[in-house]
C-alpha cells in the first residue's frame, strides 16, 4: 500500500475538519436547506421563523455559504443546487437522515481513547437505542445509503428463477424493495426487531409493494427464523456482532434456505492484513465505540465463517461499491 506523506498543513486540516462537519450537521438539524430551497431569506427573517438568535444564525449561514452549500446574494441566502437536491426534505434524494445519524455518533467518537483503553463500547448501540429520533435517523439513514447502492447491487446479483427472499436484519426494507422491483416474480420477508416495523411498513407501502413484501419481527440471534426461502440477503449486520454471534446468524440463515438456495452477505470488507481499505478500518472503530464485540471483518474471515456454517461455492461478486463494501455469495448444497 502506498504511504501518504503527511505535511503539517495536511495534519492541521485533518485535525480541524470537524468545524465544517459541525456546520453541516447544524444546518441539517435546523432544517435550513429545506426552508432556503423554497425561497431565499435574510438572516433576521429566518431567525424569527426558527426562534433562534439572528447574529449566531447569520454566522452559520455565512459559513455554509463559504462551503458552497448556500448562495448569498445581497442580504439573502438560498440553497445551492446540490444542497437543494440532497439536503432539502422536499427532495427524493434527501440525505439528512444519515447525516443526523453521523451527528448522533459524534459524542461516542469524542471518547475513542476510553474505548481503546477498555476495549469496549462507550455508548449505547444506536440500532437498539430507545430514543425514537435516534432510531429514525439510524433506520432512515440506512435507507438513504441503500437507495444509493441498491440499484447497483440488484443489477449485479442474478436472482432469475428465485421466488422467495429473506432480508435478514433488513431495517426499512430497501434492498428487499429493490430486489422485488428488479425481479417481478420475487416475494420477500424483512426480518428485524419489532421497533423497526413502522419504518419498514411505511417504506414498503411507499413503493406499492405491500402485497409482495412482508415484515416479521424478532431477534434473529436468540430466536428462530420462520419460513423457507431460496435467497438470504444479509446486508451490514455481521459487523455489529462477535464472531460467535456471526456464526449463529449464518447457521440460522442457511438453515432457512431450501437446498440449492443462495446466501448473499454485504459488508465493509477489510483486506486480510486488516490495514485497509480506510473506510472499513475506521468503521471497525465505530463498532468498538457502540457494540459489545462488533468489528469489520476481512474477506478471509467472512469466507471462513460462511464455510463453517455450511455454505459452498463461495465467491466475491465482481461489483464495484464505495467505501470498501463488497458482496460474498455462497450456496446451500443441493439435495
Amino acid at each position: 500500500m502506498d504511504q501518504k506523506a503527511w505535511t503539517p498543513a495536511d495534519l492541521l486540516q485533518l485535525s480541524g475538519g470537524y468545524w465544517s462537519i459541525c456546520a453541516l450537521h447544524t444546518g441539517v438539524k435546523l432544517d435550513l436547506f429545506t426552508r432556503l430551497t423554497d425561497r431565499p431569506l435574510g438572516a433576521a427573517e429566518l431567525a424569527g421563523q426558527l426562534e433562534v438568535d439572528a447574529r449566531g444564525l447569520g454566522m452559520l449561514l455565512d459559513a455554509l455559504s463559504a462551503m458552497a452549500l448556500l448562495e448569498k446574494r445581497g442580504g439573502s441566502y438560498g440553497a445551492s443546487p446540490s444542497a437543494a437536491e440532497y439536503l432539502s426534505r422536499s427532495s427524493s434524494k434527501y440525505l439528512g437522515h444519515i447525516i443526523m445519524h453521523h451527528h448522533h455518533l459524534m459524542d461516542g467518537w469524542l471518547h475513542l481513547d476510553q474505548a481503546v483503553r477498555k476495549g469496549g463500547a462507550v455508548r449505547e448501540s444506536v440500532s437498539r437505542c430507545g430514543d425514537e429520533s435516534y432510531r429514525e435517523s439510524f433506520l432512515m439513514g440506512m435507507f438513504n445509503l441503500a437507495m444509493q447502492l441498491a440499484p447497483l447491487v440488484v443489477k449485479a446479483v442474478d436472482l432469475g428463477g428465485r421466488r422467495r427472499l429473506l432480508d435478514l436484519g433488513g431495517g426499512p426494507g430497501t434492498y428487499a424493495i429493490h430486489f422485488c422491483l428488479q425481479n417481478p416474480a420475487l416475494t420477500a420477508v424483512v426480518y428485524d426487531l419489532p421497533s423497526t416495523r413502522r419504518f419498514a411498513e411505511e417504506t414498503i407501502a411507499r413503493f406499492g409493494l405491500g402485497e409482495r413484501i412482508a415484515f416479521n419481527d424478532g431477534d434473529f440471534i436468540n430466536s428462530g427464523i420462520e419460513g423457507r426461502y431460496d435467497v438470504a440477503w444479509l446486508s451490514h449486520i455481521l459487523h455489529g456482532e462477535s464472531p460467535d454471534s456471526c456464526a449463529v446468524i449464518l447457521r440460522k440463515a442457511i438453515s432457512a434456505l431450501e437446498p440449492g438456495g443462495i446466501i448473499l452477505v454485504q459488508e465493509f470488507i477489510l483486506e486480510d492484513t486488516k490495514d485497509g481499505p480506510l473506510f472499513p478500518a475506521l468503521f471497525s472503530l465505530n463498532m468498538l465505540l457502540g457494540t459489545p464485540a462488533g468489528q469489520a471483518y476481512s474477506q478471509a474471515e467472512l469466507l471462513d465463517m460462511l464455510a463453517a456454517a455450511g455454505a459452498v461455492d463461495l465467491r466475491r461478486l465482481p461489483v464495484d461499491l464505495p467505501n470498501g463494501a463488497g458482496i460474498i455469495a455462497g450456496s446451500v448444497p443441493a439435495a
